[in-house]
């Protein structure tokens, strides 16, 4: 089956699999199937590249012979003046031709634009992976906030009505005599504050929501699963999720093959030097033609040959020409692998750091929230001030939003790392039906991996806790005793 018919929009057309893999991301899934068929940018990519399928079906058609028909058919009037009496004749002609032309030679021209059109189509379809994957990376981005800043909302809230709470005592000490009127206008300037916060993050999540619609093409359902952290199928060593990008990257593949339609194209240049040869067949007939009153028929076959000798320089210019566009392909594709190389080590890194920060803000979390408790029993029986109250309202609050903000924020590091190594789709359970490129099956980059790009781990030494700790026994050892403490003996 011919493979412009194969790829009916079957470069955007999925297909769950992996059900084991997506019951936790079903929110999710539907959110980046949603987006994978339906984003103008993917469509765009798709008929980009069945443009360039085309492409090579109008090159190819240079191998084939070409076929002419020709008919004409007209009135003739001659009139003769130099003679007595003057003659004139009306002939009324006709004509019909059939000829073919096969391309025997040109250089290997033909070829070579066939080869640099299947280059470019491969290119196309590399192009359209990368911004499938990245479509549902950004889905899986803008599912992941709307969850974030529906989360701050809620935390938000919560802050407004802890605020509002200690406010409405302050007013009912007030009122009963036994409280400052200071105090109240503190309580209600942080009630102020707390509806300020509030209304920052719904204005937040308005945004990120308008901002799933673009993506996704709808609004986002009003339940959305809980967080899932898309662990699985990352690698164990920044080293492998480096090479793995390298290797998996869709965009590093089309750089390759935006270099090898480059190359192709250079080669196809120097087909201006060689000569052209054709077969022609061609026969005609015709009635009074040439103003002769009869009936003529006329068959011819011939090899035809044109070599241009010269050209003003201008083939030798275009040679050079493509071998400098050849080597910007070169750098280009260069440039692409760093870029991967640094998206992959960056996101890779970050799970790493936010696994190990969501340890310590657990931590600090707990801790506030026992000593905002502990402040507002004390604050009740008069032993805590309405500040030292409000403060460890606010710090419980920090401390909540930046748990919240963590979290989050490892969910989206795995998903970019998955799509840093082009596994997010099916990581999320997200298969693509199409078969839309026999030639990517078994692709490799061979002799035209990046010469500029090795995978290089980046390490960088982290810091002593032990050594910092040191430091802080030794400040403790040499700072001046408590005032009122006894003089050891």
């Amino acid at each position: 089956m011919h493979l412009k018919t194969r790829a009916i929009c079957a470069a955007v057309t999925l297909l769950a699999a992996g059900h084991a893999a997506a019951q936790t991301t079903d929110t999710l899934r539907a959110a980046a199937e949603k987006a994978v068929s339906g984003n103008p940018e993917v469509t765009a990519r798709f008929n980009a590249f069945r443009s360039a399928t085309d492409a090579v079906d109008v090159a190819r058609g240079g191998f084939l012979p070409r076929v002419d028909l020709n008919a004409s058919v007209g009135k003739d009037n001659d009139r003769i003046n130099g003679r007595l009496p003057t003659e004139s004749q009306s002939l009324t002609r006709s004509a019909v031709g059939l000829s073919l032309t096969q391309l025997l030679w040109d250089g290997l021209g033909t070829r070579g634009e066939v080869t640099r059109l299947s280059h470019d189509r491969l290119a196309r379809y590399f192009e359209l992976l990368e911004t499938t994957e990245q479509t549902v990376l950004e889905a899986a981005r803008a599912h992941f906030d709307v969850q974030r800043f529906r989360r701050l909302v809620q935390l938000a809230e919560d802050n407004y009505v802890q605020h509002r709470y200690a406010f409405l005592q302050i007013q009912s000490r007030y009122k009963a005599g036994v409280g400052r009127g200071v105090d109240l206008e503190q309580a209600g300037a942080r009630v102020a504050l707390a509806e300020s916060n509030l209304a920052t993050e719904q204005a937040n999540l308005h945004d990120v929501t308008v901002r799933y619609q673009r993506i996704v093409g709808e609004m986002p359902p009003a339940q959305l699963n809980a967080l899932s952290l898309l662990k699985q199928g990352v690698p164990a060593s920044p080293g492998e999720a480096m090479a793995n990008s390298l290797k998996g990257s869709a965009a590093i593949s089309a750089s390759i093959e935006n270099l090898r339609a480059a190359r192709a194209q250079a080669q196809a240049r120097e087909s201006a030097y060689q000569p052209r040869v054709e077969a022609r067949v061609r026969s005609s007939a015709g009635r009074n033609v040439d103003g002769i009153q009869d009936q003529t028929r006329n068959s011819a076959a011939e090899i035809v040959l044109n070599w241009n000798l010269y050209n003003g320089g201008s083939d030798q210019a275009r040679v050079r020409q493509q071998v400098g566009l050849m080597n910007q392909a070169a750098d280009l594709r260069d440039r692409t692998c760093r870029e991967t190389r640094q998206v992959a080590a960056i996101a890779y890194n970050d799970t790493r750091k936010l696994t190990e920060q969501l340890v310590y803000l657990e931590r600090n979390t707990l801790a506030i929230e026992k000593a905002r408790d502990a402040y507002r029993q004390q604050f009740d029986i008069g032993q805590r001030s309405l500040l030292d109250l409000l403060n460890a309202e606010n710090e419980v609050y920090t401390a909540r939003r930046a748990y919240a903000n963590a979290e989050h924020d490892l969910a989206l590091a795995y998903a970019r790392t998955h799509a840093a190594m082009n596994q997010l789709g099916t990581q999320l359970g997200i298969a693509r039906t199409d078969k839309l490129a026999d030639e990517a099956v078994g692709w490799a980059a061979d002799g035209d991996a990046p010469a500029r790009c090795p995978v290089v781990v980046g390490e960088l030494s982290s810091s002593d806790r032990a050594a910092l700790d040191a430091r802080a026994e030794g400040m403790k050892a040499n700072a001046p005793a408590p005032a009122g403490s006894a003089p050891k003996r």
